[in-house]
Order: structure tokens, then C-alpha cells, then sequence
């Protein structure tokens, strides 16, 4: 009972100083409403990363030309040296008695080029791909037709459209199919328009427009390597589930550096990214930037938690001869020392519980001005909010409650 009674007579105290409660609670209001809108923030930004990855293909592997190794300090240095890749390393890789863990195989040549269609025009990212890219990426058709076999064999010059490409270059016609456009003064029949996936962290796939392989090799980017093969950006490569990713990364380490001729003991002329790699990192920098922003916010708490310990040190001052008496008619040192530890605390809940309706008043109206997030009041959070602003209250609390339970009763007594 005496917890219960040490809350009641809390309560009655900081009733009786309604607008000196509420400016010191304030502190303590803003900071863990700071605390909790960010944390939810950062957590919404690491989903909505992980589900942007997640989104550009399945269990899929990126293959990229030279040696990216991180060095001291955190940089990361790539080494172009040796060969770049080629349409023979992705038809390797796509070989299933070389390769049986992986799926399937999407080379790419990307480049930027000039795009018109009459008087519009812009420059863009040109892909040339293979049929497999859309199984590969995950991507769909959302009009007409994407690349097929005969269009790559033929060396067709057809092009599949990223539906911001339509918006910019068609501003009147929502379905360019079978219209013309020049892709660096040469034509192209516009075949298709792709779904909208929106900006990634490669950037825009809204804003790309897509043609065979082939062409791009012929027409359009023509570049072949020493031994007369055409190169290659990047090869894309699904493998056949997620727990065989490790596995078919060893085997395009194993087929290319073979057909790199790469002793055992040098680097390998390219490098072989998971998406569990991507995502790794990128939840290592956004977790960091979460509790860096969280950190920030909380020197709002110790703002509070000083502000605290003045008031209370201020009411220790305005009672000493109330607890002058309580201690005359047999009140114990430590039954002041729990009162005002207790009313510092409650001070400090109040304070976190306004403090979590802040924040979740903040977490929504991030959610509103960044309608890809969605923050939410995660039920951490809220615990972590209330442990910490009743630590904060406790802590601050402690020495103005020792210096009230160490007054002399007689002393306090006559105190004017």
C-alpha cells in the first residue's frame, strides 16, 4: 500500500502545480515523441528497402566485370583489370551441366541514347536484353508484347517502353503500340510498355527502354572484347531456390574463372552480388541511421530528466517543513525517499505516455507526407518509451529525494 499511497499523494502534488508539471513533462513529452516517430520511421524505410530488393527479382544474383573488394576505412575500389564479360560467359552460365543451381540467365548491354518520337525527345537508359529478363527481374508487360526469341535472333529493331518513356514522349497516346521511335537516329517499332516499378537503388526502371540483345550489340553500342566477343554490362542470374544461392554463386566463380583463365592464386576479373548481400549492407547503414536519429532525439529525454531533478529540488525546497513534520510524527527516511522518488517517476510516465501519443500522432503524418512508408506504432517501441522515460524520471530523481530524506526534522521544522 505504501507504493499506492506514494502515487496518490504524487498526483495530489503535481495537481496542485498544474502549469510547473506540464512545462517540466515537457521535455520528457518531446523527446519520446521524437524517439518513437523516428524509430518508426527507420524501421518503415528498412522494409520498404528490403521490399524494393526483393521486388527486382527472385533468389537472384547479380554478375558484374571487375574485383570490388573493401579496403581500409570502409571504401570500396574496384579492379577493371582482365576480361570483361561477354555473351560466351552467359551462355556458360546458363549451361545446366556446368551450372545446375542456377535457373536461368539474362545478359544485359545498357547505355544511354537519345530517344524521339516527332518533337519529343529526352535521353535515356537503353537495355539490350534477352526473353529471359522479365522471368529473371520479375518484371512484366502491362501492354502489348515483351522481346521474344525470333525478335533476339533476327537482331530485330523493336523496343519495349518503361511507361515514363510513354508519358514523355507520347504525352497524347497512351498506347504507343506500333509506332516509331529513334533510338540514336535509329528506328525502332515500340512493341510494348512495362508495368511501373518505380525508383530502386539502380535507379528508375520506369525510365529505361528495352531491345534485343543482339541489336544493342550491332546497332546500337557495338563494343566487342579482345577476342571478338560482344560485351557485356551485367549478367543476371536466378538461382533455382534460396537455399541453393550459395552453391550456384560457387559455380559462376568456378565457370568464369575458367574461362578467364585466372590462376588460384589471383582475384577474380569480376564480382558475384546476392540480393541478401545488397540487403545486408543496406540494413547496416539504415539500422546506424535509425539509432544515430534515435540518439539525437533522446538528448530531448536528458533535457527533460535535468528539468526533473530542478523542479524537484525546487519542491523538496517549498516542503521541507511538510517533511519536517512527516518525519516528527514518525515518518522513516526511507518513506521520503520513496514519495519522492515515486512523484519524479510519475512525473516522468505521464510525461513518456503524452509523449507516445506524440509519436504515434508523428509516425502518421510521416506516413502521409511519404506515402511509400508506412510507419507504424510498433509495440517496442511504446515499452521502450515508457522504460526509458520512468529510467530517466528514477535517475533524476534520486538526488533530491536523498537530500529530502536527509533533512533534519528539527531544522526542517523551523524552516520559514
Amino acid at each position: 500500500m505504501k507504493i499506492v499511497e506514494s502515487v496518490r499523494i504524487a498526483i495530489r502534488a503535481l495537481l496542485a502545480n498544474k502549469l510547473r508539471a506540464i512545462l517540466t513533462m515537457l521535455g520528457i513529452i518531446i523527446g519520446v515523441g521524437a524517439v518513437i516517430t523516428l524509430m518508426s520511421a527507420g524501421t518503415a524505410v528498412q522494409k520498404y528497402v528490403t521490399d524494393q530488393f526483393q521486388s527486382i527479382g527472385s533468389n537472384l544474383l547479380f554478375v558484374v566485370p571487375g574485383n570490388f573488394s573493401s579496403q581500409r576505412g570502409g571504401a570500396s575500389a574496384a579492379s577493371t583489370g582482365g576480361k570483361p564479360l561477354t555473351n560466351g560467359d552467359a551462355a556458360a552460365l546458363a549451361d545446366p551441366l556446368q551450372a545446375p543451381d542456377i535457373a536461368a540467365v539474362a545478359p544485359e548491354l545498357t547505355g544511354g541514347a537519345m530517344v524521339t518520337f516527332g518533337r519529343e525527345n529526352g535521353t535515356y537508359s537503353v537495355s539490350g536484353v534477352t526473353p529471359n529478363y522479365t522471368t529473371v527481374r520479375s518484371s512484366e508487360v502491362a501492354i502489348g508484347r515483351f522481346i521474344d526469341q525470333s525478335d533476339e535472333s533476327a537482331g530485330s529493331r523493336v523496343a519495349v517502353l518503361g511507361p515514363d518513356v510513354v508519358t514523355d514522349l507520347f504525352p497524347n497516346n497512351a498506347l504507343p503500340i506500333g509506332e516509331t521511335v529513334r533510338i540514336n537516329d535509329t528506328g525502332f517499332r515500340v512493341i510494348g510498355v512495362m508495368k511501373s516499378r518505380g525508383g530502386s537503388s539502380f535507379g528508375s526502371e520506369d525510365k529505361v527502354v528495352y531491345v534485343p540483345l543482339s541489336t544493342a550489340q550491332t546497332r546500337l553500342f557495338s563494343a566487342r572484347d579482345s577476342g571478338g566477343d560482344y560485351r557485356l554490362t551485367v549478367v543476371y542470374a536466378s538461382a533455382i531456390s534460396q537455399d541453393r544461392m550459395a552453391a550456384a554463386q560457387a559455380e559462376i566463380r568456378q565457370i568464369l574463372r575458367q574461362r578467364h583463365k585466372i590462376q588460384p592464386q589471383d582475384k577474380s576479373d569480376f564480382t558475384v552480388i546476392s540480393q541478401q548481400d545488397i540487403l545486408n549492407s543496406a540494413g547496416s547503414v539504415l539500422g546506424a541511421l535509425t539509432v544515430f536519429l534515435g540518439a539525437i532525439a533522446a538528448i530531448s529525454l536528458l533535457v527533460g530528466g535535468i528539468g526533473i531533478m530542478n523542479i524537484m529540488l525546487v519542491s523538496v525546497t517549498e516542503r521541507t517543513r511538510e517533511i519536517g513534520l512527516r518525519k516528527a510524527v514518525g515518518a522513516r527516511r526511507r518513506d521520503i525517499l520513496l514519495q519522492f522518488l515515486v512523484e519524479s517517476v510519475v512525473l516522468a510516465v505521464i510525461g513518456g505516455g503524452v509523449g507516445i501519443m506524440l509519436g504515434a500522432g508523428g509516425s502518421k503524418l510521416v506516413g502521409l507526407l511519404a506515402p511509400d512508408i508506412q510507419p507504424g506504432l510498433s509495440f517496442q517501441a511504446v515499452v521502450l518509451a515508457t522504460g526509458f522515460s520512468a529510467a530517466v524520471g528514477l535517475f533524476f530523481g534520486i538526488y533530491p529525494a536523498t537530500r529530502a530524506a536527509s533533512l533534519n526534522p528539527i531544522e526542517a521544522l523551523r524552516y520559514e
